[in-house]
């Protein structure tokens, strides 16, 4: 049974948010500020957070921030619609995708089955893919950079494994976005920018001129072919 943390200080949105998840054979817990959501981490656990950005004690930001310096569980935000530069700097971060409110229960329920979806599902591909410096673990789900260990979130390695795959290949970021976080919204297409960016700044030598990760202007994205 899967364990959902979460992490929201309105009471409706959380007692909603559990409901859905419960009916639906998740295992979850709750917290209402963001000293109880990382005391909550720490002691449950759990296999994805649900965390709102607008937080009372301790910010979502502050938040994914501390859980990413020692974790890579799933982080789904939940913000504000006005909220644009928080969603950013939650992405930038490492949280794995967001739902802006208001939003649907059952969208938020198959957002949180995707992520997890794609995380069990890569845990039985024995594959490695090795492009220059770079080894990607299907299996471990373990990247490694010239023989040291890379830290990435789940999107960050799905991205980097679904474009690794397909080399010299150009994909928009709306496929990319189908492909990596199983929908298809324009609204969102634009997360896989910050997506790409962190990859850059954790893989690449020069992210202003990558060597793996590369941009097709006015088209989406490529991983280049090793010559």
């Amino acid at each position: 049974m899967k364990r959902i943390l979460i992490v929201d200080d309105e009471e409706m949105i959380v007692r909603t948010i559990k409901a859905y998840l419960d009916r639906e054979g998740f295992k979850t817990y709750t917290a209402n500020d963001g000293e109880e959501a990382l005391r909550a981490f720490e002691e449950k656990g759990p296999d994805l957070i649900v965390l709102d950005l607008m937080l009372p004690k301790v910010t979502g930001i502050e938040v994914t921030r501390k859980i990413r310096a020692t974790s890579r569980v799933p982080i789904i935000m939940l913000t504000a619609k006005a909220a644009e530069a928080d969603r950013v700097v939650g992405l930038e971060l490492g949280a794995d995708d967001y739902v802006v409110k208001p939003f649907s229960p059952r969208e938020l329920v198959a957002r949180i089955r995707a992520v997890l979806r794609r995380i069990d599902g890569a845990a039985g591909e024995p594959e490695k893919i090795v492009s220059g410096e770079i080894e990607i673990d299907i299996k471990t789900r373990e990247v490694m950079l010239d023989g040291k260990e890379i830290e990435l979130t789940p999107t960050e390695f799905d991205l980097l494994a679904y474009l690794a795959r397909h080399p010299g290949q150009v994909f928009t970021r709306l496929q990319l976005l189908r492909e990596v976080q199983g929908y298809t919204y324009d609204a969102f297409a634009r997360t896989i920018d910050t997506h790409v960016k962190n990859l850059r700044r954790k893989l690449e030598e020069d992210p202003k001129n990558p060597r793996y990760i590369q941009t097709v202007h006015g088209v989406g994205y490529r991983f280049a072919r090793e010559s």
